[in-house]
């Protein structure tokens, strides 16, 4: 079998071959009581869900919900870094919460490795992405990144008010990826279509969710023909040339990384600029000091990942179990909740308060555990150089109009759109 069938066949057969697993009844409405009914598809958990996170975390912090097959909800940090650290009872198989589950025999390895693998499998699949994230090799692509910020904003020219969401945020981590990856850059509505129907459409009836996946997953099965036939230094060739265990990497690893990096790589650091900037167009004192001192912008930052976590990771029990004074029951549902993990007292001071010269920040917007992001230096480097660009280029800006704002629903949170209004003083 040659190269190229290796990819076409393996590729078709895992897709077509792979059981949808356990499915459940789609489930959307009102929240009768978020401590026994919780869902985090609902409009206000989506506008504004740390009142609700506050309120569980005091008075039931491990919330439970029937919808999507029976889910739990820890909201102090101690439950959630217990959970993100136990790989023994909990499974990463499947880390989207949604109304099917994938199949056990899925695992080790999962459909998005390593974000889906679980050990020992997973530390060989992470090993393997590693080189392409240090430090060393994102400063690499600061300078270009830097240069798009510059071409973005200098096409606000003659404009009073623009979405920095749909206009600014959306648009760096789709290039810096789409650049990584060597896909086309002309193809970044596309990403974002992928991105909402992986994340956002997780209440849709199965077999539309799955079509609207094969969509994803037709898409890289052509950009690895592609690299199958013009092979360029990238991730997509150096994915498709790895090895692993003495032989080549399964079509459905390399796919499944591929879509991990196109859809956790974009969508979470555009939630985390937009969130920032969301932030410091409401809050005038604290945009004018970073504009007055820049210096102060990489600790801010840590303090906006920490305030504004966009990440909410999904788990699935592996047994029947009690745990922390709750009766777990096998394949429910546990979601990893960052952003109440972050705001929560007895870990942080001052934790409902965005205090942007904190010393000391150990937030877990990146996760904690063996799944701890592996492009964290890449994120922080996009979400640096984005608002430094930004408060140099426009150091006036307020929100247009607040009502307008609108907030991504499901597991990543982060504005969709943010009208600003450009050089005014607030």
């Amino acid at each position: 079998m040659t190269v190229d069938d290796r990819f076409t066949q393996g590729f078709r057969e895992t897709r077509e071959d792979e059981p949808l697993g356990t499915r459940n009844e789609v489930i959307t409405g009102p929240v009768s009581d978020w401590a026994t009914d919780f869902s985090h598809l609902e409009p206000e958990w989506a506008a504004d869900p740390y009142p609700i996170q506050d309120d569980l975390r005091q008075r039931c912090p491990i919330a439970h919900t029937d919808r999507f097959g029976g889910g739990w909800l820890p909201t102090r940090y101690e439950d959630v870094a217990a959970i993100a650290y136990d790989t023994e009872r909990f499974s990463s198989r499947s880390i989207i919460m949604s109304n099917f589950r994938p199949p056990k025999d899925l695992a080790p390895v999962g459909g998005t490795p390593p974000i889906s693998s679980d050990p020992p499998f997973h530390h060989d699949a992470r090993k393997l992405l590693l080189p392409a994230f240090t430090k060393t090799a994102v400063s690499r692509m600061e300078g270009p990144t830097r240069a798009f910020c510059h071409q973005l904003i200098d096409a606000f020219e003659g404009r009073d008010v623009v979405d920095a969401a749909r206009d600014y945020a959306q648009h760096i981590p789709v290039r810096v990826i789409a650049d990584m990856l060597g896909f086309p850059q002309e193809d970044g509505p596309r990403f974002r279509e992928f991105i909402e129907s992986s994340l956002e459409g997780v209440n849709l009836p199965p077999d539309e969710r799955i079509e609207r996946m094969d969509e994803l997953f037709d898409y890289l099965l052509a950009q690895i023909r592609d690299h199958l036939d013009h092979p360029r230094d990238d991730l997509t060739t150096y994915l498709i040339e790895a090895e692993l265990y003495g032989r080549k990497l399964d079509p459905s690893h390399v796919a499944g990384t591929m879509a991990l990096l196109l859809i956790a790589g974009i969508d979470t650091t555009w939630s985390a600029i937009g969130a920032s900037l969301w932030h410091l167009a409401k809050t005038p004192a604290d945009r004018e000091r970073l504009v007055a001192e820049p210096g102060l912008v990489p600790t801010a930052m840590e303090e906006f990942l920490r305030v504004y976590a966009p990440v909410t990771m999904a788990r699935l029990v592996k047994e029947d179990m009690h745990w922390n004074g709750v009766d777990m029951k096998a394949d429910d549902w546990v979601l990893l909740s960052f952003p109440a993990a972050n705001r929560d007292p007895a870990q942080f001071e001052q934790a409902d308060e965005v205090v942007i010269d904190r010393k000391v920040n150990r937030h877990v917007a990146f996760g904690l555990g063996i799944h701890r992001c592996v492009g964290s230096h890449l994120a922080r480097m996009e979400l640096r150089v984005a608002l430094e660009v930004w408060l140099e280029r426009m150091p006036r800006f307020e929100l247009a109009d607040p009502a307008a704002v609108t907030w991504a629903a499901g597991q990543v949170r982060g504005p969709r759109s943010l009208p600003l209004r450009l050089g005014r003083s607030s």
